[in-house]
């Protein structure tokens, strides 16, 4: 049975604190990702309904900083299937608490595989687009 891709949308919500940060007071490029694959995780699992891990991670787009004080806001969704395996589109934007404004920062594909528990690959079931704003998901989502 195929699952809807809205039904895989997640989001979180991360400030950013000076121990996630570079020494210019922005988050640090590896904190980034660090919350990209875990959303793309929960995002992957809501689908599978299985324990997924990260197999690949397709070209990371650092397009902005997020500073220290700022958060992150993190979105993520399943836009393709294969076997056991599942893509994953992550887009993080950042804004100051205090004004509202967000900004794109970060953007990347993963590949999540689902796993049983001996940790070999179990199929998953497909996605599909059935509403406009999922069809424009998918249509975007590739890296």
């Amino acid at each position: 049975m195929a699952v809807p891709v809205l039904d895989s949308y997640v989001e979180s919500i991360e400030r950013i604190q000076p121990n996630q940060a570079n020494n210019y007071e922005n988050a640090h490029g590896g904190e980034v990702v660090r919350l990209m694959d875990e959303l793309a995780a929960v995002a992957a699992m809501t689908v599978a309904g299985e324990t997924c891990v990260t197999a690949h991670i397709g070209s990371v787009d650092f397009l902005n900083p997020i500073p220290v004080g700022h958060v992150a806001e993190l979105s993520a969704y399943v836009y393709d299937t294969g076997t056991s395996s599942l893509e994953v589109r992550v887009n993080v934007e950042g804004r100051d608490p205090r004004e509202g404004e967000t900004v794109a920062t970060t953007a990347a594909c993963f590949t999540m595989v689902a796993v049983d528990e001996n940790g070999d690959p179990v199929d998953v079931p497909a996605v599909v687009a059935r509403t406009d704003r999922e069809t424009e998901l998918v249509e975007s989502a590739p890296c």
